[in-house]
């Protein structure tokens, strides 16, 4: 039994991709046998820098895991505290979640700290080296936090590629597919959902899901929508997830395409208790982004064994295979629209469903549970 440490985003902040990854990688770590702990944020974001409503969450704690807040992301003083006390502490492996150059200071520093006890292996799984929204200073941070790893486990091509031209050696690094999010509960009927969620059973839906950030091309859907051979369909866009771009921009578009009446707007936080809602009342789940590495939408959608359409970017491709678990087509709405046709009009979503069925056995968490273990040469 391995004692280990997850550092990175947890309740009290809300759910979200990092924080339900974390959760759930904890828990698989734990039926693999190994002791877990989880050093979550005291303070993530400053509140300048944050663009959503609210980082904390308003659910009932995780009963099942041990989670400590230590963190704050702007104070180099607490960085230091926290590295000693993981010194100390000398736990096995320290797995650090790495997603954005502004969390490099913060976490490579406390990785640095923590291997002077010439115990712990320092693993970082890297969700992306080169973020979507570029900021002056990014490479040099990110530079810096590279350093302090033994090994990076990546779940995309596009980020192995991106470490590898940033200098790390490629024999530290492992590759596994994002396994499923399937801690949202089991599939209900979609009937049910949509009565949960207050939406109508006469209309097909395809769902846009997650924040709502520029890189995610939610403006491509929506002209995808205003295509006549999308929109004569009874086929409606369910946007589900909190802006975390200018709200105006996607409204004004709506209006000036015209297609009010084929938008559904569900724009708050989805708690974890209501994704599966989202997802069940869905007939295809759509990820226009404009560049990626990899989505954990995605994952969600296999596990719901909801069709999918991704774009020709980054990681995506390598989730889905076109014409069989959904469509991968270049980010353009008229591609996107064509697509979508074609899945209504020739009644694409049983065959893709028993497709994704099949292919959703390739993202397991006990993958990226021996990829970690196997880098920290513990398995």
């Amino acid at each position: 039994m391995a004692s280990i440490v997850i550092l990175g985003s947890a309740y009290p902040l809300r759910g979200g991709g990092l924080a339900t990854f974390n959760e759930r990688l904890a828990r698989a770590l734990m039926s693999a046998g190994h002791k877990v702990c989880i050093y979550t944020f005291s303070l993530q974001y400053p509140s300048l820098l944050f663009p959503g409503k609210s980082q904390y969450s308003d659910e009932a704690p995780p009963k099942d895991l041990d989670i400590r807040v230590k963190v704050n992301s702007i104070n180099p003083v607490n960085w230091i505290r926290t590295g000693n006390e993981l010194r100390k502490l000398k736990p096995d492996v320290l797995i650090i979640r790495y997603w954005l150059p502004f969390m490099a200071p913060s976490l490579g520093l406390i990785a640095a700290i923590t291997k002077k006890n010439k115990h712990t292996h320092i693993v970082a799984i890297a969700d992306n080296i080169v973020p979507h929204e570029k900021r002056p200073g990014d490479t040099m941070l990110t530079r810096y936090f590279i350093k302090k790893p033994h090994t990076f486990v990546c779940m995309s091509e596009t980020v192995r590629k991106d470490l590898l031209q940033l200098g790390f050696p490629d024999h530290r690094i492992r590759k596994t597919l994002h396994p499923l999010y399937d801690n949202f509960g089991d599939v209900v009927e979609q009937e049910l959902a949509r009565r949960g969620l207050g939406l109508a059973d006469e209309v097909h839906l395809v769902l846009f899901f997650g924040f709502i950030r520029e890189y995610k091309g939610l403006d491509l859907l929506l002209r995808a929508f205003a295509n006549k051979k999308v929109k004569k369909l009874p086929v409606r866009l369910l946007v589900a997830g909190e802006f975390y771009a200018n709200a105006d921009y996607y409204h004004s578009l709506a209006d000036e395409l015209n297609i009010n009446d084929h938008v559904i707007w569900h724009t708050n936080f989805i708690p974890n208790e209501k994704v599966k809602a989202y997802f069940c009342a869905s007939d295809m789940v759509a990820q226009p982004y404009k560049h990626a590495t990899q989505s954990g939408v995605t994952q969600v959608a296999y596990h719901f064994e909801k069709p999918m359409l991704v774009t020709n970017v980054g990681g995506l491709p390598e989730m889905v295979e076109h014409g069989q678990a959904g469509y991968v087509v270049e980010p353009d709405s008229e591609a996107i629209a064509e697509c979508i046709a074609d899945f209504f009009i020739n009644e694409r979503a049983k065959p893709m469903k028993a497709a994704l069925i099949k292919a959703k056995k390739r993202f397991s968490w006990d993958r990226l549970v021996k990829s970690i273990l196997e880098s920290a040469k513990l398995q």
